[in-house]
């Protein structure tokens, strides 16, 4: 044990060299001050033992690193992130971190260890590694990666860590040994200009040879690539090194792929995509393919449709659709895509296989398919076949085909939404459906949704909805694993192909990715329903607004309404709050009173609890009654404060107790989840 400098420490420190030193002077499990994880020799500790301990490698990291895997700028050792959470993500392992970081002015954040760890790759320096053992490769299965372990991924190629010789993951790098070995500069056919280097691909450069960014990663993960910099040109690790095959043949193509090296570019017949140095072709059938593409599944079943879908390389004649039904772009009948004969729908190659657990491969063409079970029992039918009397799992009465006197001025159960044509009905209480909710399945795949096995349809929970956020106790989608949910009129909306809005002239398709404003609330939000024909933008929440709504305010229905049709007001106000309205957002009208109000205020903070149902998570030892409060207020028992609108009353009369609804909910959830963390 050796004492030395301070290293910005108050105190001296000692050096431990030994594991054994180390558990000595230890008090209990301890932390290194600057990369934060559990401290292991070789480190630094505080003599007079006030708990302060490095790292000796964090400890001597240099304050300016230039590192050979990003000669642009140096990195800059920072005691925080230069953030105003004062967290970041390291761009090299992608956990996050709190403590000191590597900096570049470009945007690229590394731990400490991180940042050694890769420097010492480029340098040949592995010690560290060199009594880490080795663990063999898993052998994969039909569908790919899904049986490879958990799936972690190495950090240089971000190919399955168990799919190649790797080093044990105790080691705390996910790492193939392949990967740490790999040379520095290497000469390639692809780009003979100059030496390619291995580097960080921070420009986050697509592959020359596959056409994809990091396709192995996520947005935040740079990954090594072989690039040129002076040229902006990049290849991924696994592309590069690829062994090219003179001859490739797969079961799900008839005949042989032959190599054909080129120096111009190309578009892949299989999937659409352009390629370039090499492609294979199939000289039987006069098509021309990605190397990854000669092995793509003929038949898969996708979570985006209920049916299979088959791979053709050109559209037969019967098909007329030309839009993918995932990102809406235009599919080209010229080249490869995924379709379903039975509904004539087309997939880009791209969308339906970019995620590998949203989909399987199919290995027998007469596989029978697993039907979706119902949630209804048919007990009559018209003559047209139409049910007209069913019996649906979460009801106990039979249901009846509507019309049904006075049942427009109710909602749906399932989604809280107004009832409108058609519907069922039930004649022995107050419960009504939409056709289009009470044939939706016991179990479903939702679309856009990362849950690996389909959603089981639930109802009488209080839930928050994982799309639109709002609070409800209608019918849901439940996951079994994260037990998350969604709301059926998100559902419905994610249901492939164009939407419909009342208040649009155009149909409107749902973009994941698109950031922007709401036209209706002008709120920002990050997924939503756009027009292609116009730029008119809904969000998840004001696509699924009730198209009229009561309010003590007015009489009348109120209907929703995109702009004011009384031009001579020269300002606008809500006739609930009276305060002032923007008069280009939605609101809701009557126009026999001339009533306008702020959508929020008229539908309050839950516009989807179903009034009357019953209230069970609470601590209070009678049912509570879900009840709307419009006159003659109680104080809350919890809050002291008028329950006014929304409220908890207990069924028995002689109690007396009610709470706001708000006192409860929020309690509820804030301990579902923190029994979910």
């Amino acid at each position: 044990m050796e004492e030395s400098n301070n290293y910005g420490h108050q105190h001296p420190l000692l050096l431990i060299l030994n594991q054994d030193q180390l558990i000595h002077n230890q008090s209990g499990v301890t932390h290194c001050s600057r990369c934060g994880e559990k401290v292991s020799a070789p480190c630094f500790c505080c003599a007079e033992r006030c708990g302060f301990y490095v790292h000796k490698v964090c400890a001597e990291a240099p304050l300016e690193l230039k590192h050979p895997f990003h000669t642009h700028h140096p990195l800059l050792l920072m005691q925080n992130a230069p953030y105003s959470s004062g967290r970041y993500i390291c761009n090299f392992c992608d956990k996050d971190g709190s403590k000191f970081v590597y900096h570049c002015s470009c945007g690229l954040d590394f731990h400490i260890k991180c940042a050694l760890f890769t420097f010492n790759i480029a340098e040949n320096n592995l010690k560290e590694l060199d009594h880490v053992a080795l663990q063999h490769p898993l052998i994969s299965t039909e569908n790919g990666d899904e049986e490879l372990g958990d799936v972690s991924k190495c950090f240089g190629c971000w190919e399955p860590l168990a799919k190649y010789t790797h080093f044990s993951p105790d080691c705390g790098f996910n790492f193939h040994e392949k990967c740490a070995k790999l040379p520095f500069k290497l000469n390639h056919e692809c780009h003979r200009k100059h030496p390619l280097a291995l580097q960080f691909n921070s420009k986050r450069l697509s592959c020359k040879i596959c056409r994809e960014t990091n396709r192995k990663t996520d947005r935040r993960r740079i990954g090594f690539v072989y690039g040129c910099s002076p040229c902006k040109f990049a290849v991924h690790i696994e592309c590069v090194s690829a062994s090219l095959d003179l001859v490739v043949e797969d079961k799900s193509h008839e005949h042989p792929f032959s190599l054909f090296t080129r120096r111009s570019s190309f578009i892949c017949d299989a999937c659409g995509m352009e390629g370039s140095y090499a492609s294979y072709i199939c000289c039987t059938c006069n098509i021309m393919v990605h190397k990854k593409c000669t092995s793509l599944p003929r038949i898969i079943k996708s979570k985006w449709h209920d049916h299979r879908l088959f791979h053709i390389y050109f559209f037969p004649d019967e098909f007329t659709s030309s839009d993918c039904m995932i990102c809406h772009d235009e599919v080209d009948p010229e080249h490869g895509s995924y379709c379903c004969s039975h509904c004539n729908i087309t997939f880009h190659v791209r969308c339906v296989t970019e995620d590998k657990r949203s989909y399987s491969i199919v290995s027998l063409e007469n596989e029978d398919e697993m039907p979706n079970e119902s949630s209804i029992i048919v007990i009559e039918s018209n003559d047209a076949g139409e049910a007209t009397k069913i019996k649906h799992f979460k009801h106990m009465h039979n249901l009846m085909l509507g019309p049904f006197d006075g049942g427009y001025e109710n909602n749906c159960d399932g989604c809280m939404l107004p009832i409108s044509d058609p519907f069922y009905y039930c004649s022995e209480c107050v419960f009504f459906l939409h056709k289009a909710c009470a044939e939706l399945p016991k179990m479903k795949n939702v679309w856009h949704e990362l849950c690996r096995e389909p959603l089981a349809l639930i109802s009488d929970k209080v839930f928050e909805c994982a799309k639109c956020r709002h609070i409800s106790n209608t019918f849901a989608y439940e996951c079994s694993e994260c037990e998350s949910k969604r709301c059926l009129r998100c559902v419905i909306a994610l249901t492939p192909g164009a939407r419909t809005s009342l208040r649009h002239e155009h149909p409107l398709f749902f973009y994941k990715d698109y950031h922007g404003r709401c036209d209706a609330c002008g709120n920002l939000t990050l997924g939503a329903f756009c027009c292609k024909d116009c730029n008119f933008v809904l969000h998840f929440g004001c696509f699924s607004l009730p198209i009229t709504a009561h309010h003590k305010c007015d009489e009348h229905l109120l209907s929703l309404a995109a702009h004011n049709d009384n031009k001579y007001l020269e300002s606008h106000y809500c006739d609930i709050c009276e305060e002032s309205r923007d008069t280009n957002r939605w609101f809701y009208h009557c126009a026999i009173c001339d009533t306008s109000v702020h959508v929020n205020c008229v539908l309050g903070k839950y516009p989807f609890f179903k009034l009357g149902s019953i209230f069970e998570e609470t601590d209070h030892p009678h049912p509570l009654t879900i009840v709307k409060k419009k006159y003659y207020y109680l104080d809350c028992n919890k809050c002291g404060k008028p329950c006014e609108d929304l409220s908890l009353e207990c069924s028995k009369l002689e109690c007396k107790y009610i709470v706001h609804l708000d006192c409860v909910v929020h309690y509820t959830l804030r301990c579902f989840l923190w029994w979910r963390m």
